[in-house]
């Protein structure tokens, strides 16, 4: 999808040192001009407010262009994210179209500029909501002030449809079984990589860059009911949860009112009414994906954003009918297998990875769907 800024900030001419980014922290709130087919270009508004004083900033200006201490430090000024009425950057288009802004946050460290984006935020004053309902929760919990205190931090996860499904059966599972899942409401993508549990595996790289934890001490646990959504382990034995009803407004009035608390009217979480609350570990053979995620960000360099790349590429042939569900993961593995991991040191190398591991996946994706033998399957239907 094209998407059009009616902003631009390149090249980050901006007198903010302290911006208060309170669009992008709560999800980022896109304007579309209008609902358009997918193909169709997409204009948004998005608006930084920030302010700028000679007591923030000893010494006066920065030597270059300085953008905010959220995102990190200065920044080269040729460095561009958008422009108006060009194309924006995929981590733009995140922003606007998902609210999610990790790939953003990995193209603003890779361009002239190496850091820790969360850390710097941190030091700098700024505080980083995570709306993500598991990262939500685990925010909510977690002892910044004391994180070696923090043993392990736990995402939970549905399972999704397919959590008792013997896995040969999987084999023949149809878009619609895939994205009919048994407590969220989310679009077919979202809903897929729920059914793969490739959402954990990215959710735990995420929570690696959110929260300064080893990622050896992030785990995930399966809880069928959604009503614990992450839990934090510490030192003394004692771990802390956050519960609440598997709807996103919760996480999103936390991010909104923090550090308040915002009256939001939606049912409230009725514990006796549930009666029951299961917990598991993720099977990794039925699950894979979890182990691949954690390779990935053990390799570091390119393969977290081959990863993400090609899963969306093959979550698409996988709804368009081109491959199986169970074709999912290998594809994304082969893909990571057959890109260079060089480091990320620009932007330009961030967007070419994933450039280059979307058109190896598409690749893999072609010849799985024209391959000897290979009976069509079926397209999602709506």
């Amino acid at each position: 999808m094209r998407v059009a800024s009616e902003l631009s900030l390149a090249p980050f001419r901006c007198l903010s040192v302290a911006i208060a980014l309170s669009a992008w922290l709560v999800g980022w709130a896109p304007v579309p001009a209008q609902a358009q087919p997918t193909e169709s270009p997409v204009a948004y508004r998005v608006t930084f407010q920030g302010t700028w004083t000679t007591a923030a900033t000893p010494g006066g200006l920065p030597g270059s262009a300085h953008f905010s201490p959220l995102i990190g430090a200065t920044h080269n000024d040729r460095v561009t994210f958008w422009q108006v009425g060009g194309m924006a950057s995929a981590g733009i288009e995140d922003v606007a179209e998902l609210g999610q802004t990790g790939t953003f946050e990995s193209e603003i460290n890779a361009s002239d500029h190496v850091g820790a984006t969360i850390e710097k935020s941190i030091r700098s004053g700024g505080t980083v909501l995570p709306v993500d309902s598991e990262h939500n929760a685990i925010f909510q919990v977690f002892d910044f002030e004391r994180p070696e205190r923090v043993e392990k931090i736990v995402l939970t996860a549905s399972g999704g449809p397919f959590r008792t499904r013997a896995l040969d059966a999987m084999a023949s599972a149809t878009p619609a079984e895939a994205v009919a899942h048994p407590t969220w409401s989310m679009g077919d993508k979202i809903s897929v990589d729920s059914a793969t549990m490739m959402n954990k595996g990215l959710e735990t790289i995420e929570a690696y860059h959110l929260f300064p934890i080893d990622a050896r001490r992030i785990e995930v646990l399966v809880h069928p009911q959604s009503v614990v959504h992450g839990l934090v382990a510490y030192c003394d034995g004692s771990t802390l949860a956050q519960f609440g009803p598997p709807d996103m407004r919760t996480p999103i009035a936390c991010c909104l009112a923090w550090p308040d608390r915002l009256p939001v009217a939606l049912p409230r979480l009725d514990l006796a009414a549930i009666g029951r609350l299961t917990f598991e570990a993720p099977d990794p053979a039925r699950f894979p994906a979890l182990r691949l995620a954690r390779e990935a960000l053990a390799c570091g360099g390119g393969a977290a954003t081959a990863l993400n790349a090609a899963n969306e590429i093959a979550v698409r042939g996988f709804l368009r009918g081109d491959i199986g569900f169970l074709d999912i993961v290998p594809v994304v593995e082969r893909t990571i297998a057959n890109v260079s991991n060089g480091p990320i040191a620009s932007l330009d190398r961030a967007i070419e990875s994933d450039r280059h591991a979307r058109e190896v996946a598409r690749g893999l994706v072609a010849a799985a769907r024209s391959g000897p033998g290979r009976a069509p399957r079926r397209r999602m239907e709506r």
